[in-house]
């Protein structure tokens, strides 16, 4: 499934906590056309998880943007963090669950930014990740939320590099049971299967390297038409 509406995605560091959540930046973001906003969090409750980190500084949090002019969402989330990276995308939704709204997701959502490696060119790393991968990490691990951003262009001189911003959601057991993250049920040889097939399709589109893993809490909020 694609989306129609164009995404605008944000990393943010230095964030001001209370104004990320604040109604005035939902009011802004509604008044320029956003329909939706999706705040992803780095906070305690997924403080345990995994994280990899390719910027100097870690990600403290990431937004998705639908609808509204990029320029204008750019200038808004620089109101709520010193520093900003920004991204326009294209998302598909491979699993789409029925959220809910206003209140934390009851979930690990694991955001990952994809940079091409240099030995693939840009049609075969993308038939990789899009045609090939897309099935294997559905069949090995146990998403239930699946989400694939593919970056159109940057919108900030700090994005440049980023090729895909990917959002994933697992069981909160997931955070320390290999088992709960593969969906393995405490089966050893099932586990080493998926783990052994999710890390020979990774390496294969080269998101075994410069990669950023962000384990965040996810928060929706729908804004209107």
């Amino acid at each position: 499934m694609t989306s129609d509406d164009p995404r605008v995605i944000g990393a943010l560091w230095g964030v001001d906590d209370a104004a990320l959540f604040g109604s005035q930046l939902r009011d802004a973001l509604r008044e320029q056309g956003v329909r939706r906003l999706q705040i992803n969090m780095s906070d305690d409750a997924v403080g345990a998880a995994m994280r990899i980190g390719h910027y100097a500084e870690p990600i403290e949090a990431v937004v998705f943007c639908d609808g509204g002019a990029a320029s204008n969402i750019v200038e808004s989330l620089c109101t709520v963090a010193s520093d900003v990276a920004a991204w326009e995308a294209e998302v598909r939704k491979p699993l789409d669950p029925d959220l809910p709204t206003g209140v934390r997701v009851d979930a690990l959502s694991n955001v990952a930014f994809l940079r091409r490696p240099a030995e693939l060119e840009y049609a075969q790393w993308r038939r990789r990740w899009l045609d090939e991968h897309t099935q294997v990490a559905i069949d090995t691990q146990s998403t239930f939320g699946y989400y694939q951003n593919i970056v159109v262009k940057p919108l900030t001189d700090n994005a440049i590099g980023v090729d895909a911003v990917v959002e994933e959601l697992f069981p909160m057991a997931a955070i320390g049971d290999l088992h709960a993250f593969y969906g393995s049920g405490g089966d050893k040889a099932l586990l080493q299967q998926r783990l052994a097939a999710m890390m020979a399709s990774v390496g294969r589109m080269g998101a075994d390297r410069d990669l950023d893993l962000v384990p965040t809490s996810r928060y929706d909020f729908p804004l209107g038409e």
